[in-house]
């Protein structure tokens, strides 16, 4: 147990690193690249690259490196993307967004497959269950690899408060921010709250070192799998050809309820694409200062890491229908009243208000929709959780992809339209699982499915 312990650690302090760095650029993007949308669109090429890599790419490159070196070399294109924001342009953002995307795939796929061996080996050796085991080990994983969000925050929120350049922000910018923007460059318009390079380079060079020694971590660290449980990784990555697999996925929209849910899925990318694209440059830079990016993005991850363990646990006394509810009602609290509201700096609490209200809607969307694809389609878990991908990733591709070519308040509504068409056809699946099984409430069926929601992160 202690060494594979120790493994299970090494992976997760090694994806701690690599996506406090990330995590703290993504939410960066939209404010600090915003010269006709190049922040943005390199997000948007991420989550179409991640589209094509999870396709094919995963099952490729485990069985021609093995888990660790695959782990190892999709860190190295995160670390890539680190690089492309020192001279951000199209011809370095993009490109290097590419290669994240493509590394996204492999490097999940590649940390699922060891933990599962791993799990799975000890669990023979001291005649445990083998699910029982991989779930604590996920659960590990989780624990520390969530606080991500909250390190590489605060970390780009430190290094932009020392800007000597802060003064306040004037009365006609301010009238350019929130739902009805002037549509201009607002971060340019506010250059007083604008780092100067130097801190910009100071940071991007703590979240590239951030990456390499995640790789280091790995390399140095991490134990090749045993020749004995080498069988074991055949079999798990006995895998069908690429075609086989692209046909699965989406013969498996012959099922009503898969098509049903692709508003649900495609709205999980859609509402968190709208806060780390449009909530963070028109509403937090604009009118507060790209310093407070981190702040309040820290907020979101902590009151999202909070419920998702919160409603984790009593989703079972109160069914996914409730929390549904509960996060949807949220959310259209959340639209409208960003739809009204002006934001203004003298109103600090409220910025931090909305990222903790949409933190814990986006708890129950990421929990209760993994946790229902796992109850509906137990049989085709595969099929379906890549389904799941796909549409999620469509989701991010195309709020990140308009999100420079139309006002906020437009982003609003096609948020609010898209949220009101996933509760409609949420509730058809809700009354075909009714009608298909009368006398079994749907809401209390059990299902682990803790290990498959990891797929969600890039």
């Amino acid at each position: 147990m202690e060494r594979n312990l120790k493994n299970v650690l090494v992976i997760s302090f090694g994806f701690l690193l690599l996506f406090t760095a990330y995590g703290g650029l993504q939410s960066l993007q939209s404010s600090l690249h915003s010269e006709e949308g190049l922040g943005v669109a390199s997000l948007s090429v991420v989550y179409a690259a991640l589209i094509l890599s999870s396709m094919f790419l995963p099952p490729i490159l485990i069985k021609k490196l093995g888990c660790k070196w695959t782990i190892a070399g999709s860190m190295c294109c995160y670390i890539a993307f680190s690089l492309g924001n020192f001279y951000a342009s199209w011809y370095t953002l993009i490109p290097t967004s590419v290669i994240l995307g493509l590394g996204g795939a492999p490097l999940w796929s590649a940390k699922c497959t060891y933990l599962t061996i791993a799990g799975n080996s000890y669990a023979e050796k001291a005649g445990k269950n083998g699910k029982d085991i991989i779930n604590q080990y996920f659960g590990v994983f989780f624990l520390i690899f969530q606080s991500s969000g909250i390190w590489g925050n605060l970390i780009s929120s430190l290094i932009f408060s020392q800007a000597s350049n802060k003064a306040e922000i004037s009365e006609e910018n301010l009238a350019c921010c929130g739902a009805y923007d002037c549509m201009t460059d607002t971060t340019n318009t506010t250059s007083s709250a604008e780092p100067s390079n130097s801190l910009i380079y100071t940071l991007l060079g703590i979240y590239t070192v951030s990456g390499v020694l995640a790789v280091l971590l790995i390399v140095v660290f991490l134990d090749q799998i045993k020749p004995d449980q080498a069988e074991t990784e055949k079999e798990i990555l006995e895998t069908p050809s690429f075609c086989s697999t692209f046909l699965a996925t989406f013969q498996h929209l012959k099922d009503k309820r898969q098509c049903l849910l692709i508003p649900l899925t495609m709205y999980s990318g859609f509402e968190q694409g709208f806060l780390s694209g449009d909530y963070t440059k028109t509403y937090v830079t604009c009118a507060l200062g790209i310093h407070y990016v981190g702040y309040v993005m820290i907020c979101f991850s902590s009151v999202n890491s909070l419920c998702s363990l919160l409603f984790g646990k009593i989703s079972q006394f109160t069914g996914r229908k409730l929390l549904f509810a509960l996060a949807a009602v949220t959310n259209t609290a959340c639209i409208i009243a960003l739809l009204l509201w002006k934001p203004h700096p003298k109103q600090l609490a409220v910025f931090f208000v909305f990222p903790a209200l949409w933190g814990l809607s986006d708890a129950i969307w990421q929990t209760q929709t993994n946790g229902l694809y796992g109850i509906l389609f137990e049989k085709h878990k595969e099929a379906a959780f890549a389904n799941y991908r796909l549409w999620e990733s469509f989701g991010f591709v195309i709020a990140f992809g308009y999100s420079t070519k139309l006002q906020v308040y437009i982003k609003l509504y096609i948020l609010l339209s898209v949220l009101v068409l996933s509760m409609v056809t949420y509730g058809a699946v809700e009354y075909l699982e009714a009608k298909s099984s009368p006398g079994t409430p749907t809401a209390t069926k059990k299902e682990n499915v803790g290990p498959l929601t990891e797929e969600t992160d890039t």
